[in-house]
């Protein structure tokens, strides 16, 4: 093979791709890796447990979303704590703080246009940081300038978007009529407002196959971002795409290598949403031997893969987008 770029590794058969993983080839240089636990899913091994109240996720939209995307249907808001006023917002996060909450999440469903409705909280937002100093990460969608402008005032800790680089996916799976040009705009409106930002692959999306991910990764390396999650696809029970089959280990796999080779010098992880099972033991296992930074809700084996290489371990009960403020690459 005479070079080895993510275009190279996009199109390796699958097996050629695993033996270079099981080879050590793109393995974890900086010798530690984080592991986070936030208390949106419960979590307990003899390494680690997570706290019912440390990081919850907070929907300003209910359960409602204008979308309704055909691999969550809104189910995803369920699981989420609701507070659609910036009073109720406030309030919660007070108690939260009160019960030792570090932080939270808020996200939401979309309007219509594909953004997510922050503009209304942003003071309140502003207040949670001022009066609490919770860390605090915002899911935003697709998202300008200006609104950009006031997370960054509001003191927001990280914005997280999920990036899609199929047209055809957009329309087909998230319903939604705004091009790949229109999530690019976004990441150029985090770049240029130098807000930290942390943008999602999500694998398979596209009814388990990939599609568009490597375009999605090859637009964030243009904007610097500061950290980079791959998530992937999982079935949800309830939505139009529950009986689809999830994209296979070695694909994730395969977005997280093209993502480290992409961008050397940013923090790489496994988020927190994948399939469960066999599965995720498989994607653990082989996210650890690609030298990923971070795995939100790994596997056990995984944790002791990570010993047995020698990696500095470390858990933390943030969400994984705080890893660019624990590691430097």
């Amino acid at each position: 093979m005479t070079s080895l770029d993510a275009e190279t590794v996009w199109y390796l058969p699958k097996k050629e791709l695993v033996n270079l993983i099981e080879s050590g080839t793109f393995s974890n240089k900086a010798k530690q890796i984080q592991f986070y636990a936030p208390s949106f899913v419960h979590y307990k091994n003899k390494y680690f447990r997570s706290s019912h109240n440390s990081f919850p996720s907070i929907s300003i939209t209910g359960s409602s979303c204008a979308l309704k995307c055909k691999h969550c249907n809104g189910k995803v808001l369920d699981t989420m704590v609701s507070a659609s006023t910036s009073a109720a917002l406030f309030g919660l996060c007070e108690k939260l703080k009160s019960d030792g909450a570090v932080g939270c999440l808020i996200s939401g469903g979309c309007l219509p246009d594909g953004s997510v409705p922050l503009d209304i909280f942003i003071d309140a937002i502003a207040k949670v940081k001022r009066e609490l100093g919770l860390t605090v990460i915002v899911h935003t969608g697709v998202i300008d300038v200006s609104s950009a402008k006031q997370l960054k005032a509001a003191g927001v800790d990280a914005a997280l978007i999920d990036i899609i680089g199929s047209n055809e996916t957009i329309r087909e799976v998230y319903n939604l009529d705004v091009s790949v040009a229109d999530y690019e705009q976004s990441l150029k409106a985090f770049h240029e407002t130098k807000i930290p930002f942390v943008p999602h692959v999500l694998a398979g999306l596209h009814y388990g196959e990939l599609k568009g991910e490597l375009e999605a990764l090859k637009m964030m390396a243009k904007y610097s971002p500061s950290a980079v999650i791959t998530i992937a696809f999982m079935p949800i029970r309830g939505t139009p795409m529950e009986k689809v089959t999830p994209p296979e280990p070695e694909d994730i796999a395969r977005v997280l290598v093209a993502a480290k080779l992409l961008m050397p010098k940013t923090p790489i992880v496994l988020g927190c949403m994948r399939p469960k099972g066999e599965h995720r033991k498989k994607t653990d296992m082989l996210a650890v031997k690609a030298g990923v930074d971070a795995i939100a809700f790994p596997v056990e084996d995984a944790i002791q893969l990570a010993e047995s290489l020698n990696l500095e371990i470390y858990f933390s009960p943030l969400c994984c987008s705080q890893i660019f403020e624990t590691i430097n690459l």
